[in-house]
Protein backbone atom coordinates (compact mmCIF):
# COMPACT_ATOMS: atom_id res chain seq x y z
CA UNK A 1 0.00 0.00 0.00
CA UNK A 2 1.09 3.41 -0.77
CA UNK A 3 2.46 5.64 2.05
CA UNK A 4 -0.92 8.01 0.87
CA UNK A 5 -3.53 5.54 0.50
CA UNK A 6 -2.26 4.50 4.14
CA UNK A 7 -2.42 8.11 5.71
CA UNK A 8 -6.08 8.33 4.43
CA UNK A 9 -6.96 4.45 5.06
CA UNK A 10 -5.44 6.02 9.26
CA UNK A 11 -7.14 8.87 9.26
CA UNK A 12 -10.40 7.25 8.05
CA UNK A 13 -10.03 4.72 11.22
CA UNK A 14 -9.57 7.74 13.35
CA UNK A 15 -12.54 9.24 12.67
CA UNK A 16 -14.92 6.18 12.51
CA UNK A 17 -13.35 5.40 15.77
CA UNK A 18 -14.08 8.75 17.21
CA UNK A 19 -17.45 8.87 15.63
CA UNK A 20 -18.78 5.38 16.44
CA UNK A 21 -17.08 5.24 19.58
CA UNK A 22 -17.92 0.95 19.25
CA UNK A 23 -17.96 -0.54 22.90
CA UNK A 24 -17.65 3.21 24.11
CA UNK A 25 -13.53 3.11 23.61
CA UNK A 26 -11.96 6.30 23.75
CA UNK A 27 -10.92 7.99 21.01
CA UNK A 28 -7.49 7.70 21.54
CA UNK A 29 -8.33 3.84 21.23
CA UNK A 30 -8.53 4.19 17.47
CA UNK A 31 -5.96 6.96 16.87
CA UNK A 32 -2.65 5.80 18.87
CA UNK A 33 -2.46 2.94 17.02
CA UNK A 34 -2.94 4.63 13.62
CA UNK A 35 0.02 7.53 14.63
CA UNK A 36 1.79 4.44 15.20
CA UNK A 37 1.11 2.77 12.24
CA UNK A 38 1.69 5.87 10.03
CA UNK A 39 5.26 6.28 11.72
CA UNK A 40 5.93 2.21 11.75
CA UNK A 41 5.44 2.30 8.14
CA UNK A 42 7.26 5.62 7.06
CA UNK A 43 4.53 7.76 6.27
CA UNK A 44 5.66 10.30 8.72
CA UNK A 45 9.51 10.48 9.26
CA UNK A 46 9.95 10.23 13.05
CA UNK A 47 11.42 13.38 12.84
CA UNK A 48 8.36 14.99 11.69
CA UNK A 49 6.02 13.24 14.10
CA UNK A 50 8.96 14.95 17.06
CA UNK A 51 7.93 18.24 15.23
CA UNK A 52 4.68 17.70 15.11
CA UNK A 53 4.16 16.50 18.95
CA UNK A 54 6.62 19.57 19.91
CA UNK A 55 4.17 21.97 17.94
CA UNK A 56 0.82 20.29 19.81
CA UNK A 57 2.18 20.31 23.38
CA UNK A 58 1.48 23.84 24.70
CA UNK A 59 -2.29 23.41 22.87
CA UNK A 60 -2.60 19.83 24.85
CA UNK A 61 -1.40 21.19 27.73
CA UNK A 62 -4.18 24.22 28.03
CA UNK A 63 -6.50 21.72 26.92
CA UNK A 64 -5.77 19.39 29.81
CA UNK A 65 -5.89 22.93 31.85
CA UNK A 66 -9.24 24.37 30.42
CA UNK A 67 -11.16 20.89 31.57
CA UNK A 68 -10.10 21.03 34.91
CA UNK A 69 -10.49 24.52 35.12
CA UNK A 70 -14.45 24.18 33.95
CA UNK A 71 -14.67 20.69 35.90
CA UNK A 72 -13.23 22.37 39.02
CA UNK A 73 -16.20 25.60 37.96
CA UNK A 74 -18.71 23.12 37.99
CA UNK A 75 -17.95 21.67 41.09
CA UNK A 76 -17.74 24.65 42.78
CA UNK A 77 -21.89 24.94 41.62
CA UNK A 78 -21.27 28.11 38.85
CA UNK A 79 -23.21 26.11 36.76
CA UNK A 80 -25.57 25.63 38.75
CA UNK A 81 -26.35 29.39 39.31
CA UNK A 82 -26.32 29.99 35.92
CA UNK A 83 -28.93 27.32 35.68
CA UNK A 84 -31.36 29.51 38.15
CA UNK A 85 -30.01 32.95 36.39
CA UNK A 86 -32.00 31.37 33.07
CA UNK A 87 -34.77 29.95 35.13
CA UNK A 88 -35.54 33.61 36.98
CA UNK A 89 -34.69 35.70 33.95
CA UNK A 90 -36.99 33.44 31.34
CA UNK A 91 -39.91 34.46 33.90
CA UNK A 92 -42.11 31.25 32.85
CA UNK A 93 -41.09 32.38 29.37
CA UNK A 94 -39.36 29.84 26.82
CA UNK A 95 -38.71 33.19 24.42
CA UNK A 96 -36.62 34.86 27.22
CA UNK A 97 -35.40 31.11 28.15
CA UNK A 98 -33.85 31.20 24.88
CA UNK A 99 -32.24 34.28 24.97
CA UNK A 100 -30.97 33.39 28.25
CA UNK A 101 -29.45 30.25 26.99
CA UNK A 102 -27.78 32.25 23.70
CA UNK A 103 -26.15 34.62 26.16
CA UNK A 104 -24.77 32.18 28.70
CA UNK A 105 -23.70 29.89 26.41
CA UNK A 106 -22.04 32.49 24.56
CA UNK A 107 -19.95 33.56 27.48
CA UNK A 108 -19.07 30.21 28.78
CA UNK A 109 -18.07 29.07 25.14
CA UNK A 110 -15.89 31.89 25.19
CA UNK A 111 -14.54 32.01 28.09
CA UNK A 112 -13.90 28.44 29.05
CA UNK A 113 -14.02 26.65 25.79
CA UNK A 114 -16.68 24.79 23.96
CA UNK A 115 -16.28 21.66 25.54
CA UNK A 116 -17.55 23.55 28.94
CA UNK A 117 -20.66 24.36 27.40
CA UNK A 118 -21.41 20.78 25.69
CA UNK A 119 -20.48 19.01 28.61
CA UNK A 120 -21.19 20.73 31.58
CA UNK A 121 -24.05 23.88 30.41
CA UNK A 122 -25.98 21.95 28.58
CA UNK A 123 -27.07 19.38 31.17
CA UNK A 124 -28.34 22.15 33.35
CA UNK A 125 -30.48 23.70 29.73
CA UNK A 126 -32.07 20.25 30.21
CA UNK A 127 -33.00 20.60 33.94
CA UNK A 128 -33.66 24.09 33.76
CA UNK A 129 -35.97 23.40 30.81
CA UNK A 130 -37.88 20.45 32.55
CA UNK A 131 -38.00 22.04 35.91
CA UNK A 132 -39.77 24.88 33.60
CA UNK A 133 -41.84 22.80 31.40
CA UNK A 134 -40.87 24.12 28.16
CA UNK A 135 -40.23 22.20 25.23
CA UNK A 136 -35.91 21.17 25.26
CA UNK A 137 -35.30 21.45 21.27
CA UNK A 138 -34.62 25.13 21.08
CA UNK A 139 -32.58 25.90 24.10
CA UNK A 140 -30.74 21.87 23.41
CA UNK A 141 -30.12 22.65 20.37
CA UNK A 142 -28.79 26.36 20.75
CA UNK A 143 -26.29 24.69 23.18
CA UNK A 144 -24.66 22.59 20.40
CA UNK A 145 -24.86 25.58 17.53
CA UNK A 146 -23.21 27.60 20.27
CA UNK A 147 -20.78 25.17 21.22
CA UNK A 148 -19.30 25.78 17.98
CA UNK A 149 -20.19 29.49 16.73
CA UNK A 150 -19.74 30.82 19.86
CA UNK A 151 -15.84 29.76 19.98
CA UNK A 152 -14.61 32.27 17.62
CA UNK A 153 -14.13 35.19 19.99
CA UNK A 154 -10.77 33.93 21.74
CA UNK A 155 -8.17 32.21 20.83
CA UNK A 156 -8.76 29.81 24.40
CA UNK A 157 -12.44 29.18 23.42
CA UNK A 158 -11.75 26.78 20.55
CA UNK A 159 -8.97 23.92 20.22
CA UNK A 160 -8.80 25.07 17.07
CA UNK A 161 -8.37 28.89 17.52
CA UNK A 162 -5.38 27.86 19.46
CA UNK A 163 -3.92 25.64 16.92
CA UNK A 164 -4.13 28.91 14.80
CA UNK A 165 -2.80 31.43 17.16
CA UNK A 166 0.39 31.51 16.67
CA UNK A 167 0.31 31.31 12.61
CA UNK A 168 -1.80 34.49 13.36
CA UNK A 169 0.88 36.32 14.94
CA UNK A 170 -1.96 38.69 16.65
CA UNK A 171 -2.01 38.78 20.01
CA UNK A 172 -4.89 37.79 22.14
CA UNK A 173 -6.24 40.74 22.85
CA UNK A 174 -5.90 41.81 19.06
CA UNK A 175 -7.43 38.45 17.84
CA UNK A 176 -10.54 39.24 20.06
CA UNK A 177 -10.83 42.53 18.61
CA UNK A 178 -10.85 41.57 15.21
CA UNK A 179 -13.32 38.31 15.70
CA UNK A 180 -15.65 40.64 17.89
CA UNK A 181 -17.86 41.69 15.30
CA UNK A 182 -17.64 38.04 13.28
CA UNK A 183 -18.54 36.65 16.97
CA UNK A 184 -21.12 38.81 17.39
CA UNK A 185 -22.81 38.69 13.74
CA UNK A 186 -22.65 35.18 13.64
CA UNK A 187 -24.62 34.57 16.73
CA UNK A 188 -27.39 37.25 16.33
CA UNK A 189 -28.05 35.68 13.14
CA UNK A 190 -28.07 32.17 14.94
CA UNK A 191 -30.44 33.82 17.39
CA UNK A 192 -32.84 35.21 14.74
CA UNK A 193 -33.24 31.46 12.88
CA UNK A 194 -33.85 29.76 16.25
CA UNK A 195 -37.23 32.22 16.68
CA UNK A 196 -38.55 31.02 13.47
CA UNK A 197 -37.70 27.53 13.50
CA UNK A 198 -38.64 27.00 16.47
CA UNK A 199 -41.66 29.28 16.64
CA UNK A 200 -44.15 26.73 17.64
CA UNK A 201 -42.17 25.19 20.77
CA UNK A 202 -41.56 28.77 21.71
CA UNK A 203 -45.25 29.97 21.70
CA UNK A 204 -46.35 27.81 24.60
CA UNK A 205 -46.43 28.86 28.05
CA UNK A 206 -43.61 27.23 30.72
CA UNK A 207 -43.90 27.65 34.40
CA UNK A 208 -41.84 29.90 36.16
CA UNK A 209 -38.60 28.33 38.46
CA UNK A 210 -40.09 28.04 42.14
CA UNK A 211 -36.99 26.91 43.89
CA UNK A 212 -34.29 29.14 45.63
CA UNK A 213 -31.41 30.37 44.04
CA UNK A 214 -28.05 29.09 44.89
CA UNK A 215 -25.44 31.11 45.99
CA UNK A 216 -23.50 32.56 42.85
CA UNK A 217 -19.99 30.99 43.55
CA UNK A 218 -17.98 33.98 43.76
CA UNK A 219 -14.75 32.98 44.10
CA UNK A 220 -14.80 30.40 41.32
CA UNK A 221 -15.97 33.95 39.06
CA UNK A 222 -13.12 35.56 40.10
CA UNK A 223 -10.54 32.99 39.56
CA UNK A 224 -12.38 32.87 35.92
CA UNK A 225 -12.07 36.08 35.04
CA UNK A 226 -8.37 36.70 36.73
CA UNK A 227 -7.59 33.86 34.56
CA UNK A 228 -8.80 35.74 31.41
CA UNK A 229 -7.56 39.16 33.05
CA UNK A 230 -3.70 36.99 32.16
CA UNK A 231 -4.30 35.38 29.00
CA UNK A 232 -4.22 38.89 27.44
CA UNK A 233 -1.21 40.06 29.87
CA UNK A 234 0.47 36.93 29.25
CA UNK A 235 0.38 36.81 25.48
CA UNK A 236 1.55 40.53 25.72
CA UNK A 237 4.87 39.41 27.65
CA UNK A 238 5.14 35.90 25.50
CA UNK A 239 4.20 33.51 27.72
CA UNK A 240 2.02 30.59 26.35
CA UNK A 241 -2.01 30.63 27.67
CA UNK A 242 -1.43 26.73 28.94
CA UNK A 243 0.45 28.70 32.06
CA UNK A 244 -2.26 31.08 32.91
CA UNK A 245 -4.72 27.67 32.42
CA UNK A 246 -2.97 25.78 34.77
CA UNK A 247 -2.38 28.61 37.23
CA UNK A 248 -6.00 28.87 37.47
CA UNK A 249 -7.21 25.15 37.50
CA UNK A 250 -4.02 25.62 40.30
CA UNK A 251 -6.08 28.03 42.32
CA UNK A 252 -9.55 26.18 42.42
CA UNK A 253 -7.58 23.10 42.91
CA UNK A 254 -5.77 23.96 45.87
CA UNK A 255 -9.28 24.66 47.47
CA UNK A 256 -11.09 21.79 46.51
CA UNK A 257 -8.69 19.88 47.97
CA UNK A 258 -8.20 21.73 51.24
CA UNK A 259 -12.43 21.66 51.58
CA UNK A 260 -12.24 18.13 50.43
CA UNK A 261 -14.70 18.35 47.34
CA UNK A 262 -12.26 16.75 44.96
CA UNK A 263 -9.26 14.30 44.73
CA UNK A 264 -6.39 13.69 43.03
CA UNK A 265 -7.92 10.76 41.03
CA UNK A 266 -11.26 13.06 39.99
CA UNK A 267 -8.82 15.96 38.94
CA UNK A 268 -6.71 13.93 36.36
CA UNK A 269 -10.01 12.25 35.28
CA UNK A 270 -11.07 15.74 34.74
CA UNK A 271 -7.60 16.26 32.51
CA UNK A 272 -9.53 13.57 30.01
CA UNK A 273 -5.70 12.46 29.24
CA UNK A 274 -7.58 9.87 26.43
CA UNK A 275 -8.72 12.63 24.57
CA UNK A 276 -5.39 14.85 24.65
CA UNK A 277 -3.43 10.94 23.48
CA UNK A 278 -6.45 11.64 20.84
CA UNK A 279 -5.51 14.92 19.07
CA UNK A 280 -1.75 14.37 19.59
CA UNK A 281 -1.79 11.13 17.74
CA UNK A 282 -4.74 12.78 15.44
CA UNK A 283 -2.31 15.64 14.11
CA UNK A 284 0.50 13.29 13.55
CA UNK A 285 -1.92 11.67 11.11
CA UNK A 286 -3.43 14.37 9.75
CA UNK A 287 0.76 15.38 8.77
CA UNK A 288 0.68 12.10 6.94
CA UNK A 289 -2.12 12.94 4.83
CA UNK A 290 -1.15 16.49 4.38
CA UNK A 291 2.56 15.51 3.23
CA UNK A 292 1.29 12.88 0.50
CA UNK A 293 -1.38 14.95 -1.11
CA UNK A 294 -4.02 16.83 0.71
CA UNK A 295 -1.07 20.34 1.64
CA UNK A 296 -1.17 20.64 -2.07
CA UNK A 297 -4.51 20.04 -3.06
CA UNK A 298 -5.43 22.68 -0.68
CA UNK A 299 -2.38 25.20 -1.49
CA UNK A 300 -4.06 24.60 -5.20
CA UNK A 301 -7.83 25.64 -4.22
CA UNK A 302 -7.13 28.51 -1.71
CA UNK A 303 -7.29 31.98 -2.97
CA UNK A 304 -4.69 34.06 -2.48
CA UNK A 305 -5.08 37.61 -0.40
CA UNK A 306 -8.12 38.71 1.83
CA UNK A 307 -10.03 40.67 -0.24
CA UNK A 308 -14.13 39.73 0.74
CA UNK A 309 -14.24 37.06 -2.36
CA UNK A 310 -11.04 35.55 -1.21
CA UNK A 311 -12.13 35.44 2.14
CA UNK A 312 -15.47 33.81 1.52
CA UNK A 313 -13.92 31.16 -0.37
CA UNK A 314 -11.07 30.76 1.61
CA UNK A 315 -14.12 30.07 5.05
CA UNK A 316 -16.36 28.14 2.29
CA UNK A 317 -13.55 25.55 1.58
CA UNK A 318 -12.91 25.06 5.43
CA UNK A 319 -16.51 24.81 6.23
CA UNK A 320 -16.64 21.98 3.66
CA UNK A 321 -13.37 20.18 4.41
CA UNK A 322 -14.66 20.30 8.23
CA UNK A 323 -18.09 18.55 7.92
CA UNK A 324 -15.81 16.12 5.21
CA UNK A 325 -13.03 14.91 7.88
CA UNK A 326 -13.74 17.03 10.96
CA UNK A 327 -13.26 20.39 12.10
CA UNK A 328 -9.65 19.44 14.08
CA UNK A 329 -8.17 17.52 11.35
CA UNK A 330 -9.29 20.32 8.81
CA UNK A 331 -7.48 23.14 10.78
CA UNK A 332 -4.60 21.22 11.34
CA UNK A 333 -4.43 20.51 7.40
CA UNK A 334 -5.41 23.71 6.59
CA UNK A 335 -2.90 25.92 8.66
CA UNK A 336 0.48 25.32 7.12
CA UNK A 337 -1.78 26.21 3.40
CA UNK A 338 -3.12 29.77 5.12
CA UNK A 339 -0.27 31.03 6.78
CA UNK A 340 1.81 32.10 4.28
CA UNK A 341 -1.05 34.09 2.66
CA UNK A 342 -2.09 36.57 5.99
CA UNK A 343 -3.83 36.99 8.89
CA UNK A 344 -7.06 37.24 6.90
CA UNK A 345 -6.97 33.94 5.36
CA UNK A 346 -6.76 32.17 8.38
CA UNK A 347 -9.32 33.70 10.62
CA UNK A 348 -11.55 33.05 7.28
CA UNK A 349 -10.33 29.18 7.87
CA UNK A 350 -11.60 29.77 11.68
CA UNK A 351 -14.87 30.74 10.47
CA UNK A 352 -15.43 27.99 8.68
CA UNK A 353 -13.92 25.27 10.75
CA UNK A 354 -15.77 26.67 13.63
CA UNK A 355 -19.19 27.81 12.42
CA UNK A 356 -19.15 25.22 9.84
CA UNK A 357 -19.93 22.11 11.95
CA UNK A 358 -23.04 23.21 12.85
CA UNK A 359 -24.00 21.69 9.09
CA UNK A 360 -23.55 18.10 10.27
CA UNK A 361 -23.10 15.78 13.20
CA UNK A 362 -19.50 14.71 11.95
CA UNK A 363 -18.24 18.53 11.85
CA UNK A 364 -16.57 18.59 15.27
CA UNK A 365 -16.15 16.36 17.89
CA UNK A 366 -18.23 19.27 20.29
CA UNK A 367 -20.87 18.17 18.18
CA UNK A 368 -20.83 14.66 18.86
CA UNK A 369 -20.13 15.11 22.05
CA UNK A 370 -23.72 16.96 22.70
CA UNK A 371 -25.20 13.92 20.86
CA UNK A 372 -24.17 11.88 23.46
CA UNK A 373 -24.81 14.04 26.12
CA UNK A 374 -28.46 14.34 24.68
CA UNK A 375 -29.05 10.72 24.10
CA UNK A 376 -27.98 10.42 28.03
CA UNK A 377 -31.09 12.57 29.24
CA UNK A 378 -33.41 10.74 27.39
CA UNK A 379 -33.48 13.22 24.14
CA UNK A 380 -33.20 11.44 20.94
CA UNK A 381 -31.43 14.00 18.11
CA UNK A 382 -33.32 13.50 14.69
CA UNK A 383 -31.11 13.76 12.12
CA UNK A 384 -33.36 15.83 9.72
CA UNK A 385 -34.03 18.42 11.67
CA UNK A 386 -30.42 19.06 12.75
CA UNK A 387 -30.17 19.40 9.45
CA UNK A 388 -32.57 21.77 8.54
CA UNK A 389 -31.63 23.79 10.53
CA UNK A 390 -27.94 23.78 9.72
CA UNK A 391 -28.74 24.62 6.49
CA UNK A 392 -30.64 27.67 7.89
CA UNK A 393 -28.21 29.03 9.85
CA UNK A 394 -24.59 28.06 8.90
CA UNK A 395 -24.38 29.42 5.51
CA UNK A 396 -25.87 32.74 6.40
CA UNK A 397 -24.23 32.69 9.48
CA UNK A 398 -20.77 31.91 7.70
CA UNK A 399 -21.16 34.40 5.10
CA UNK A 400 -22.00 37.36 7.63
CA UNK A 401 -19.34 36.36 10.06
CA UNK A 402 -16.56 36.48 6.77
CA UNK A 403 -18.08 40.02 5.59
CA UNK A 404 -17.65 41.49 9.12
CA UNK A 405 -13.95 40.11 9.73
CA UNK A 406 -13.46 41.36 6.04
CA UNK A 407 -14.68 44.98 7.49
CA UNK A 408 -12.73 44.65 10.60
CA UNK A 409 -9.68 44.03 8.49
CA UNK A 410 -10.14 47.07 6.43
CA UNK A 411 -11.13 49.33 9.88
CA UNK A 412 -8.69 47.91 12.49
CA UNK A 413 -6.00 46.27 10.05
CA UNK A 414 -4.22 42.89 10.85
Amino acid sequence: MSAALLSVAALVLVLGGAVLRPRGLPEAAFAVPAAALVIAAGAVPLEHAREEAERLGPVIGFLAAVLVLARLCADEGLFRACGAWMARWSRGSPHRLLGAVFVLASSVTAALSLDATVVLLTPVVFATAARMGAPPAPHVYASAHLSNTASLLLPVSNLTNLLAFAATGLTFTRFAVLMAAPWLVAIALEYAVFRRFFAAELAGPAAPEEEPPPPMPLFALATVAATLAGFAVASAAGVEPAWVAAAGALVLAVRALAHRTTTPRALLASAAVPFLLFVLALGIVVRAVVDHGLGDLLESLLPAGDSLPALLATAGIAALLANVINNLPAVLALIPVAAPLGTGPLLAVLLGVNIGPNLSYAGSLATLLWRRVAHQHGYEVGLGRFTRLGLLTTPLALAAATCALWAALRTIGP
